[in-house]
């Protein structure tokens, strides 16, 4: 009798990437985390001065105006902040997802289906939550929808810094995954939902420039007067368009080639990777900075304007979907997948420390911020009560995370000396060189 095959081995999720991916990541994080640091420094210095006797001169600096009005580039301080300098931002998450799918997590349909359905799970449930608790009050407040969909990589680092987390390596490159999926799908939901006023012309003039930018990136052309004139003509061009500008960076970031040219006396790093490197240290540590400090200077009027803002409506719709809908968007999607697929957890992970990651999820901040402003409008009322809102429920989440990622810190910590061990002194520590 002929013996029968063995069935399929199931599959692992959460498991390690390979040691030189994993050292990727442990410099990125780094990054971000002083970045998510700097981050809440600027967010509290807005606060304190814009509820301080002298609010006055903040409200007044965010709306001071420079540049070339003739251009239609005379913007506030305000505005430059979050179309100029979150442009940065978004170049920096097209150069990540573009690597991500050619040549890290995502390239593998096995491997990307957890994060990649946990990030549209964060966005699905958060939004239908907002919309559901949204659906009386009428059609103004809905324009808020995608505000809880966001989690903010930086202040999610920040948070576990703040708690000293040993978070597993498989861990950290889930959240730093599921963070640019999320990236994506806000980039796509910008520039679908958050643009009017559509200028054709203007767009079919940002083509010219972005295709000659394409064309030398292509090149490995690395000269910054060449491409820094290239790439501001494209974002002035899509700014121009009604698109909103910061779309133009992540056009741009997805023109960069990943792998390295491969020719003699060329650079072993591909391009993307040379520019992450230059730009991420700006954009983690003064771009995404500075924007908070313009974005989220809001005057509270006390205990009792605190709590006027945040029975709004728009503001209980957020906390809510940022609080449970991301939680539970993130984990339910997570097991659902896993169990339908008869994948497995890594050994040493447990289900406890997925919910613990979920709600890390619910940190959203910077794209959060900058939807608010373009669905409401800058100082509106429901803008000014959308900020409170995402103050307060990523707060609320990153506590509830602290909470449950605390209490599992000692297995991490057993983890992380597992992950550092190098018995045959190779140089690499022997759980990459099994994996």
């Amino acid at each position: 009798m002929a013996d029968r095959p063995h069935p399929a081995a199931p599959s692992t999720v959460f498991s390690r990437s390979s040691f030189p991916e994993y050292q990727r990541i442990l410099a990125i994080l780094r990054t971000e985390t002083v970045g998510g640091a700097l981050l809440l420094a600027a967010t509290v210095a807005a606060l304190v001065w814009a509820n301080s006797p002298f609010a006055n001169g903040y409200f007044a600096l965010r709306e001071a105006k420079i540049g070339y009005a003739p251009w239609h580039l005379e913007l506030s301080l305000g505005h430059w902040a979050s179309d100029g300098l979150l442009a940065v931002f978004f170049f920096i998450a097209g150069l990540e997802l573009k690597r991500e799918f050619v040549a890290g997590e995502l390239r593998k349909p096995a491997k990307a289906i957890v994060p990649v359905a946990a990030a549209a799970g964060g966005v699905v449930l958060p939004a239908l939550i907002y919309v559901v608790i949204n659906l009386g009050p009428g059609a103004e407040t809905l324009k808020g929808w995608a505000i809880p969909t966001a989690t903010d990589i930086a202040f999610a680092l920040a948070v576990l810094a703040v708690i000293n987390t040993h978070l597993p390596a498989a861990l950290r490159t889930f959240l730093l995954t599921l963070a640019v999926v999320d990236d994506l799908i806000a980039i796509a939901i910008i520039a679908f939902f958050y643009s009017s006023g559509l200028e054709p012309l203007m767009l079919l003039a940002a083509a010219v420039p972005l295709a000659l930018f394409t064309l030398l990136v292509q090149k490995r052309v690395r000269t910054w007067y060449l491409l820094l004139p290239l790439a501001a003509a494209t974002w002035a061009f899509v700014h121009a368009s009604g698109i909103h500008a910061t779309v133009a960076g992540v056009l741009l970031g997805f023109a960069v080639p990943v792998m390295a040219s491969g020719k003699k006396g060329e650079p072993a790093a591909g391009l993307a990777e040379s520019f992450e490197h230059r730009l991420r240290p700006f954009s983690a540590g003064f771009a995404v900075p500075v924007f908070a400090f313009f974005s989220a200077g809001v005057a509270l009027g006390g205990a009792e304007g605190l709590g006027a803002a945040l029975r709004d409506p728009v503001a209980v719709g957020i906390v809510l979907a940022l609080v449970v809908g991301k939680t539970a968007g993130v984990f339910g999607t997570t097991f659902l997948i896993t169990k339908t697929t008869r994948a497995r957890l890594d050994d040493g992970l447990a289900w406890i420390d997925v919910a613990g990651l979920a709600m890390l999820a619910g940190v959203g901040f910077t794209v959060s911020l900058l939807i608010a402003e373009l669905g409401f409008g800058t100082g509106s009322p429901h803008d000014d009560h959308a900020k409170v809102a995402i103050l307060a429920g990523s707060l609320a989440a990153a506590v509830l995370a602290a909470v449950v990622l605390k209490a599992r810190n000692r297995h991490y910590r057993r983890v992380a000396l597992e992950e550092q061990r190098d018995d045959d002194g190779d140089g690499v520590p022997d759980v990459f060189t099994r994996a």
